[in-house]
């Protein structure tokens, strides 16, 4: 089974859910964005990153704007699912921006990142990674290999919305290099279902394939 989740923002408390304590080895939980549990690298923060990493089931996130991008990087990169993914140990993975990967025959399109609303108030790289916005490589790299499977895939997983989902989901636009982007993609690609996170609501949002997702932890169809 492959559930899917909003952010995290470094609170364990996320995975004490009864629905999580259930899951195998065979099974994933997909974090979109603001995973939050690699900060500062702390005693305390690596004790719970390798609780983490100790899952019987994989944990998969997407990197959101409240990340230490410097810390990320060290990290190695591998193979998984098909596509290349950031190993943090054990069960927990990075999914990279612009990746394609295939979990129990499902093709989950990945693409992190996104434009802090309170970055005015953060140190940059200290509190603040300019890296938390995709470049223009990592949005080509993204369509290259949407391209490579003529435009399908099953699902999407993002930390911020296309502009058209969080009028929907907010009622307010943002217009960004990012939220373009998606907005172009939603257009030219095929696909099921698009989870995001930021916007730290639980909401299915009508008249779209999108489902905005903070707290609850949803299995994907």
């Amino acid at each position: 089974m492959i559930f899917v989740t909003g952010d995290i923002h470094g609170e364990y408390q996320r995975f004490e859910s009864s629905r999580l304590k259930k899951l195998t080895e065979n099974d994933c939980l997909i974090v979109c964005g603001d995973f939050g549990f690699i900060w500062d690298n702390s005693k305390k923060e690596r004790q719970t990153l390798r609780k983490i990493c100790d899952k019987k089931y994989k944990t998969l996130f997407v990197d959101g704007t409240h990340e230490n991008f410097s810390l990320l990087a060290t990290y190695p990169v591998v193979e998984l699912f098909g596509g290349r993914a950031r190993r943090i140990g054990g069960n927990l993975y990075q999914l990279l921006r612009g990746e394609i990967y295939r979990i129990e025959d499902k093709t989950f399109f990945a693409f992190g990142g996104g434009d802090s609303d309170d970055k005015e108030l953060r140190r940059e790289n200290g509190t603040w990674w300019k890296e938390e916005m995709p470049s223009m490589i990592e949005m080509q790299y993204g369509i290259e290999n949407l391209d490579k499977v003529d435009r399908k895939v099953d699902y999407v997983i993002t930390h911020q919305p296309s502009m058209k989902d969080m009028a929907l989901a907010a009622h307010k636009c943002r217009i960004d290099p990012l939220s373009t982007y998606f907005d172009e993609l939603s257009k030219n690609i095929t696909y099921k279902k698009w989870y995001f996170g930021s916007l730290h609501k639980n909401k299915k949002l009508r008249h779209t394939k999108a489902h905005c997702l903070f707290t609850d932890i949803v299995k994907v169809p």
